[in-house]
């Protein structure tokens, strides 16, 4: 079942939507007057022309399109960004060129998806202690490489 989100759409790019039919995420376009170049290690953020309204209880992430990393060497950055139920700006899409070439980014270029999720409240409690596992306060590289 779809959750209904209402949503403004400044450019002239059709709404996001899914490729497929399993698809966990919707394309967001690129709302530039005209093409963008993104040079090595540069960041830019890209304005996508869309505004939406969030139920309560919900988020959107914004995440890269894995066709644009392994292809042009282009992400996003703050991945996954969040945009809260209650923030009402433009979506816009920090990009950065991680290949050693400039990057043209496209008036309505594919840039990054977004998927929409149900989000989790929690509520603190106060402890002195919490349970011991197997890990325990094994960190980074613990349970090994294989």
């Amino acid at each position: 079942m779809a959750v209904e989100i209402r949503i403004i759409n400044q450019s002239s790019h059709p709404l996001p939507s899914y490729a497929t039919e399993g698809s966990s995420g919707m394309d967001l376009r690129a709302h530039l007057a005209s093409a963008c170049q993104l040079q090595p290690m540069e960041r830019k953020l890209i304005p996508t022309g869309l505004f939406i309204e969030l139920p309560e209880g919900y988020e959107a992430q914004i995440r890269p399109r894995s066709g644009l990393a392994i292809k042009q060497g282009i992400t996003c950055l703050n991945s996954p960004g969040t945009i809260d139920q209650d923030y009402r700006g433009e979506i816009k899409i920090i990009l950065v060129n991680l290949s050693g070439q400039e990057q043209v980014i496209e008036p309505g270029d594919r840039i990054a998806q977004m998927v929409i999720q149900k989000v989790e409240k929690a509520d603190w409690m106060l402890t002195t202690d919490i349970s011991v596992t197997e890990r325990n306060e094994g960190g980074f590289g613990h349970t090994g490489k294989k």
